[in-house]
């Protein structure tokens, strides 16, 4: 199973459209909620190559991207095999 990790805040509709998505393909994440923590989210921007905005998605480590990606991945049947 692979490592995945998501960046959120609680009121982002695309982060919890992002969390639906990887439920529904039950895959286990690690979710790290960056609203009271500027550290965290600094952390986030240096991974993320400097993107800002939530969510932003890790899959073994590998920057994904935010919630239009995944569903990007998910529908060219990309996702799956990323999620082994």
């Amino acid at each position: 199973m692979s490592n995945v990790e998501i960046y959120t805040t609680p009121l982002c509709g695309y982060c919890h459209a992002a969390k639906r998505l990887l439920k529904s393909k039950d895959a286990a994440f690690i979710e790290t909620d960056v609203s009271s923590d500027p550290g965290l989210r600094e952390k986030m921007m240096e991974r993320a190559s400097g993107r800002r905005t939530v969510p932003q998605i890790f899959i073994d480590g590998a920057h994904v991207g935010g919630y239009d990606d995944l569903a990007k991945l998910d529908r060219e049947g990309k996702l799956d095999p990323m999620l082994g």
